[in-house]
């Protein structure tokens, strides 16, 4: 069955076989866990203190802490086109919190023996890695209401994640430039949320070069819009392309 969420400034949707709906529980507290601690747009979360100057970062939580530091890993192995840091010099972890909460959840559904399931947050989806192959779609940046096209999911790659400027704005820094983003919208499906968040991000984020370099050194399957509306495909996404 399917259960929606309104949590962490979007919805989540979530299924889960018969009889599991009362794991949605423990899943709204792990999403409203985070939301309260890393929320900028909630002037007493954690990370919204040390913005203003209340708290120093020496003095955050081991939580706010572990994230950073992880976010501050794919800075560098991304080479500065994933930044945790806004231009102005906030620490702003958006960019990968969604997407830790999510994995948080499936952890949770996998400890508790849940068969088959899937987790939608905003468009980013992760799906059970015992559930079998998934078709998934992904949004036509055109038009909200209809699909660019459809993927499988399972096996090797259980996560998709979608970024862009299409459905949100202009909303993702590039290194200080102000000149309009290659790609309007970037789906990653990777083995895990995070990683195909955070690379998603990335190439909005770098281009062309982030796209190359990507795609060359870690093992996922990308699909891009430019500002033209051409598309751009890896070959392992085009084998995965769902039919109908």
């Amino acid at each position: 069955m399917r259960y929606t969420l309104e949590t962490m400034g979007t919805v989540a949707s979530i299924e889960l076989p018969d009889g599991w709906e009362a794991e949605l529980r423990p899943m709204r507290a792990i999403f409203d866990e985070i939301e309260q601690r890393f929320s900028l747009y909630r002037p007493e979360s954690e990370l919204s203190r040390i913005a203003s100057g209340q708290l120093s970062l020496s003095a955050a939580s081991d939580e706010l802490l572990a994230s950073y530091a992880r976010a501050l890993e794919w800075r560098s192995s991304t080479g500065g086109s994933f930044s945790p840091h806004r231009p102005d010099g906030v620490i702003d972890l958006n960019g990968i919190v969604k997407a830790e909460a999510i994995e948080r959840a499936g952890k949770h559904l996998q400890t508790v023996g849940c068969p088959s399931w899937s987790i939608n947050v905003g468009g980013d989806i992760l799906i059970s890695p015992t559930g079998g192959a998934q078709p998934t779609g992904i949004v036509d940046p055109a038009d909200s209401s209809a699909l660019l096209c459809a993927i499988t999911l399972g096996g090797s790659l259980l996560a998709l994640a979608t970024s862009g400027s299409a459905h949100r704005g202009d909303h993702i820094w590039r290194g200080g430039s102000t000149a309009p983003p290659q790609f309007i919208q970037v789906s990653v499906a990777a083995a895990d949320i995070v990683t195909a968040d955070v690379l998603a991000t990335a190439i909005v984020a770098g281009g062309r070069d982030a796209l190359d370099d990507i795609t060359d050194r870690w093992d996922v399957d990308v699909i891009t819009v430019d500002r033209a509306g051409a598309l751009r495909t890896t070959q392992g996404l085009l084998r995965s392309l769902a039919t109908r």
